[in-house]
């Protein structure tokens, strides 16, 4: 069996398991710390929403991330890596009642990450840092076997506590060597320009509501201005201020939706100051109104089930 044929019948196996987790449309937190799998039955509208410090793979299906003004897409031949908490638009392409788009993602600290670097001689990364916090790599069988055997832990509740950190640990070693390998270490190494970044987004995530400036977002990262707003750029594919607004309209949709918040008191809530420009700065990205945008997704959510 060739390689492509046989990542395919992988593949096969991986969209069976997570099928068999995910009865309904959405997503599902399984047993398994950090694992989450995922079903979609049509492609819909782009979405905007957060991706964590993850690995994310498609068992069926394909999916396009927007970052900023850079573009990914990744199916069932390559998994998207995301190095730090980073606001997107994201829509699934290719999902069919039939054919649903099955997949999984796979959360991570970076203390995991920098204990496995501590305590393991690893031989050099195959591929080059990507100078972005996000990226794509080829799926390999060794990696998708690991993945499998996560998704079948996920029903085997006695053996979790002891061979998921077992498994978890050959993910992000398979990882470290692999294509993307050096940013994932770049990025888990204190010290690095990469590292200092993420720490200072790490800390907007927190801090998204009060007024911040960005030379205090540079303090943190131990770094001048114009480097800071260079690496930011670089890491995230947008300058800090457009990373904070697109935060704070993503916490301001999940207020009104959650939380029943109207739209001016979400605003406030978030850090803007006018309902206007909130309002304004909402409908270019989700293409409507605050109110119709949350009247729409609760319906959505009501007849879906999700």
């Amino acid at each position: 069996m060739g390689t492509a044929s046989a990542l395919y019948s992988q593949m096969k196996q991986l969209a069976n398991g997570i099928s068999s987790l995910t009865e309904q449309e959405g997503y599902v937190d399984t047993p398994v710390p950090g694992l989450t799998v995922f079903r979609k039955t049509d492609a819909a509208k782009p979405m905007a929403g957060y991706y964590e410090p993850s690995v994310c793979l498609i068992a069926q299906g394909a999916k396009r991330v927007q970052l900023g003004d850079e573009s990914y897409i990744y199916d069932t031949e390559h998994y998207l890596f995301s190095g730090v908490h980073l606001p997107v638009v994201a829509q699934v392409i290719d999902a069919s009642e039939e054919t649903p788009y099955l997949g999984l993602k796979l959360t991570f600290d970076y203390q995991e990450i920098t204990q496995l670097m501590t305590d393991s001689q690893l031989p050099p990364p195959k591929g080059q840092r990507s100078g972005r916090g996000m990226a794509t790599g080829y799926l390999n069988a060794p990696l998708v076997n690991a993945f499998q055997r996560l998704i079948d832990l996920a029903t085997e509740d006695a053996h979790i506590a002891t061979l998921a950190p077992m498994v978890r640990r050959e993910i992000f070693y398979r990882l470290l060597v692999g294509e993307q390998g050096e940013t994932l270490r770049q990025l888990a190494a204190m010290g690095t320009q990469t590292h200092q970044v993420a720490k200072s987004i790490a800390w907007l995530k927190s801090h998204f509501s009060e007024t911040i400036r960005v030379e205090t977002l540079a303090d943190i990262a131990n770094m001048g201005v114009s480097t800071f707003h260079h690496h930011f750029r670089n890491m995230t594919a947008m300058s800090p201020l457009q990373f904070i607004k697109q935060i704070r309209l993503q916490e301001a949709r999940r207020l009104m939706l959650t939380e029943h918040l109207d739209a001016a008191t979400a605003a406030f809530q978030v850090g803007y100051e006018s309902p206007s420009q909130f309002s304004r700065e909402y409908g270019r990205l989700y293409g409507c109104s605050p109110a119709k945008d949350v009247s729409e997704l609760r319906f959505k959510l009501a007849n879906t089930g999700s």
